[in-house]
């Protein structure tokens, strides 16, 4: 797991901008701690930070063979199958998976990416051929921005690191502000927020040569006709998901996992232990708290109960060695800044700050952990998909929120942005693209839509959260249900199975009930825990308070002062994005864009 960057230009000399690819460099530093590495070239830099997990010694970057030079951030799950294909015609010197992908983009050009199953972004230039070959994962697990100019195509994993170079402009237009106030956390698939950054789209590839940039998709969710009874569904389900956790168990390093006593951490940490017990070691088994949780906790339909006696009847069920994590609120708010560093946005608030905090946590025993992300996305676990009302909305059923988030845009871009004109052709535009088959009943026709909007919407929000804050700390974090096998798959699973007892998740909980205790297997749906004590809210509103009191003049120019001034009063109680931004985190939400604006000295165009 690494940061990549690089530039590519036919007409400058490349070798000549090194303290500004050393900055790009140090941008990536946290998120690659063990080594560095930079090749540069007439046409080409390319720029790598590592986090050494497999083949510590051998699988240093950037990694040259012949005429082609390599960048990459990722994992693959198939690497042994690769080898046996490509060991006919190429001797392998070490067990990295960056050779894999290398020798796989020799042999196959392009379409290696089609072969491959794991998490990665790379890029890989070819100096004969005077072009570099970009390419990110199926899913969207890992990422990967780029400027394209008249001369130029500059690349990184991060938005930080990209703002360094000086060709980029540190400004948003309309069309970035109406990102940040009208559909953050989210973002449309391929935009960077920034004026003319792009983020390559899961699922895509493409190549930047003398002609230009020329990209396409070669991956998404295919619609076909399912021919299985619901026991061989709950079979083929099973063998998936226990070959996804086990493949990511591989590492020459420490492995964890995130076990929140919910459904789908606790499989994967069932699965790893069991594993783990066959080599005579013990699973190390991480959660996250908070201060007087307990004191001030109070139920409600999102949230029906709380974690830690789930975590206990899963630790003692597992013989883990468990370690907790307990976030009092002055270090929470405190840790906003910070995870709008990590982020590179402003994000989820609490959601990121508190995963920040926990994965520094983790870090300290390990550098792999295991996460249960996108089993919701995937197996229509979410309220929204399960709410017959809110299922059929037209609209993004995580954020009914349009017009009161259009409040806050300032006069002169909520002149040229329709707010709810942009933010419905965003959802649109997503369900339009889903797949369908003619034989799809009105529910799989809806079905399969609310599994794209979740899918290239909410998903890629978790997993930019996850990326951000666990690479933060040098914490690789996989997510087996991310496997695209299982997306693929359960694409085309009618409703009726997933919904197996009307259960939320009903499917995944049938097919692997030998894997849980009943307590646990059959636990209603519970979110990612955050505070509910009232100390937060006041200690926000105190931060926020403070900024505008001192000018706040960044974030009052894209903000409507006033709007800002009514939040404060707490006034409204508007459910931002999904289930866990509500009054308390959009406060936290508006300064964690005032951090972002002042930190990246982000104008307004």
């Amino acid at each position: 797991m690494c940061g990549i960057a690089g530039a590519i230009s036919f007409i400058e000399d490349m070798r000549e901008d090194m303290k500004v690819y050393e900055k790009m460099q140090s941008a990536l530093q946290r998120r690659g701690p063990d080594q560095r590495g930079m090749s540069l070239f007439r046409e080409a830099a390319l720029i790598h930070t590592r986090l050494a997990v497999i083949d510590i010694n051998g699988g240093r970057q950037p990694m040259n063979f012949g005429k082609y030079t390599i960048v990459y951030n990722g994992e693959l799950y198939n690497t042994a199958e690769l080898c046996h294909e490509l060991e006919g015609e190429f001797e392998f010197s070490t067990r990295s998976d960056t050779e894999v992908v290398l020798k796989s983009y020799i042999k196959w050009g392009s379409s290696c990416v089609e072969r491959f199953n794991g998490i990665f972004a790379f890029a890989v230039y070819d100096e004969q051929e005077h072009r570099v070959f970009l390419a990110r994962d199926r899913i969207g697990v890992k990422p990967l921005f780029y400027f394209k100019s008249n001369s130029k195509l500059i690349f990184s994993s991060e938005l930080p690191s990209l703002l360094e170079h000086p060709d980029i402009p540190h400004e948003i237009d309309e069309y970035g502000a109406a990102e940040l106030l009208l559909l953050s956390p989210g973002r449309t698939m391929g935009c960077g927020i920034i004026r003319g950054v792009e983020e390559l789209k899961a699922g895509w590839c493409g190549y930047y040569s003398a002609d230009g940039l020329k990209l396409w998709e070669y991956w998404r969710l295919r619609a076909y006709e399912l021919r299985e009874s619901f026991e061989q569904t709950a079979e083929h389900v099973r063998e998936l998901g226990l070959d996804a956790i086990r493949r990511q168990l591989v590492s020459d390093v420490p492995v964890c996992t995130f076990l929140s006593g919910g459904l789908d951490s606790s499989l994967i940490s069932s699965v790893a232990a069991a594993e783990m017990k066959k080599n005579g070691k013990r699973l190390h088994t991480f959660s996250v708290d908070y201060r007087d949780n307990e004191k001030y906790f109070q139920k409600s339909h999102f949230q029906p109960d709380s974690d830690p006696e789930y975590i206990s009847c899963m630790s003692e069920y597992l013989d883990s060695e468990h370690h907790l994590t307990v976030i009092d609120t002055p270090e929470l708010i405190e840790a906003l800044d910070e995870a709008t560093e990590a982020r590179g946005l402003p994000g989820m608030a609490d959601v990121d700050a508190s995963l920040l905090l926990f994965c520094r946590e983790i870090k300290k025993y390990g550098t792999v952990a295991l996460s249960g992300e996108c089993a919701d996305e995937i197996f229509g676990g979410y309220p929204w998909y399960r709410d017959k009302d809110i299922r059929m909305t037209d609209g993004f059923p995580w954020a009914q929120s349009t017009a009161y988030r259009s409040r806050f845009l300032c006069d002169d871009y909520a002149e040229l942005i329709n707010a709810e004109e942009y933010v419905y052709s965003a959802y649109r535009n997503t369900a339009d693209y889903s797949e369908k088959l003619s034989t799809d009943s009105p529910l799989e026709y809806r079905m399969r839509e609310m599994t794209q909007l979740n899918f290239h919407w909410f998903m890629q929000t978790l997993l930019d959260r996850k990326d951000r804050m666990s690479m933060y700390s040098g914490l690789e974090v996989r997510v087996p249900f991310c496997d695209y096998r299982i997306a693929e798959y359960l694409y085309n699973v009618p409703w009726e199975y997933k919904d197996y007892k009307g259960r939320e998740k009903g499917l995944l909980r049938e097919a692997m009930k030998e894997w849980l205790p009943e307590k646990v297997l059959w636990r209603k749906k519970s979110p990612y825990p955050k505070t509910h004590n009232p100390a937060f809210l006041a200690g926000v509103t105190e931060k926020l308070r403070s900024i505008l009191d001192n000018g706040g003049e960044r974030l009052t120019q894209l903000v409507k002062r006033e709007e800002l001034e009514r939040l404060l009063r707490h006034e409204d109680k508007v459910q931002w994005y999904g289930q866990l931004m509500n009054l308390p985190q959009t406060i936290a939400y508006f300064i964690q864009l005032n951090y972002w604006l002042e930190r990246f000295e982000i104008q307004l165009k």
